[in-house]
């Protein structure tokens, strides 16, 4: 039953990641400017003249985000036509796109007018918004065969709690993450956990405390999902969608803990900082998913 809407979704799914994953590589690459003060043409050009590093990783960021941006139209139109019946579709299929596009706009107001640090790190977390809208569309769409058994979860209160706050909280993670990337602070800090830099006394510039700022964020995250996870372990073994979802979620916390200090240790190694963008896109879909299976289970309440 609709095998062209699962294909449509799974690619567009992997689409999204790959549109997170050049955004993220643009940061990192410092190439938000390889097309210069020009959007959507490149130094004013259709077809570039001058061709630089710099400019190839932008457009290409530029070219995969227009494409995906058009399966992600297809996609909310099909899925609201084909499965508009079920409760979220109409709502995901809607904030999918929307997300998108205001990614696209804020990527091009940074182009042509220069933008605070603390605006562009906004662009990161929209873009996951939409990912994360596209995924859970994406699941809906499986779910229509009934191959899992995702409709009939049961979730408490204090877990629902815990759901609910881990993503909102994630947020607040994933930005001051970004903040770190676009104020250039990611090795301001030479040690790890802490930034000591010759001085064990608090951080004596911005750039310092938006990295342990961000550090503190983190490790607050990871014993958060720690419990949950425990929790899930402890008290829902009979219900494997939430069982294994915060195995998986703690996996996907320490993954992203490790490859946050070995970003420190081989100095921002693009490969490490790539992954490290990655885990929190898988993570946050994850947590957005637990939240769907939240606002069901109040239903049966």
């Amino acid at each position: 039953m609709h095998r062209g809407l699962k294909w449509l979704s799974v690619i567009t799914t992997l689409g999204m990641l790959f549109v997170l994953l050049g955004g993220a590589l643009v940061t990192k690459t410092e190439s938000g400017m390889g097309c210069g003060r020009s959007w959507p043409l490149c130094n004013g050009e259709l077809v570039p003249s001058q061709i630089t590093f710099e400019l190839v990783i932008e457009l290409s960021h530029r070219l995969v985000s227009g494409s995906v941006g058009i399966l992600v139209l297809i996609l909310a139109i099909w899925s609201w036509k084909a499965i508009g019946y079920k409760r979220e579709t109409k709502l995901l299929a809607a904030l999918s796109f929307f997300f998108l596009a205001a990614q696209a706009l804020i990527g091009a107001a940074a182009v042509i007018w220069a933008q605070s640090d603390f605006v562009l790190a906004l662009h990161f977390g929209i873009s996951l918004i939409s990912f994360a809208a596209v995924l859970l569309l994406t699941l809906l769409i499986f779910e229509v065969d009934k191959k899992f058994d995702a409709d009939k979860v049961v979730i408490d209160r204090k877990m629902r709690f815990h759901i609910i706050g881990i993503t909102l909280y994630s947020y607040i993670v994933v930005y001051t993450g970004a903040l770190v990337r676009h104020t250039n602070s990611s090795l301001i800090c030479g040690d790890w956990p802490l930034c000591l830099n010759d001085s064990p006394a608090w951080p004596e510039n911005m750039y310092e405390w938006i990295q342990m700022g961000h550090r503190f964020a983190a490790a607050i995250i990871f014993f958060w999902i720690a419990y949950a996870a425990y929790l899930a372990v402890k008290n829902y073994k009979q219900q494997k969608v939430i069982y294994w979802g915060w195995i998986i979620a703690f996996i996907l916390v320490t993954m992203q803990a490790t490859t946050g200090a070995l970003t420190v240790f081989t100095e921002l190694n693009l490969y490490v900082a790539l992954a490290h963008a990655l885990i929190i896109s898988l993570l946050f879909g994850l947590l957005c998913y637990f939240i769907l299976l939240a606002s069901r289970s109040k239903l049966r309440e």
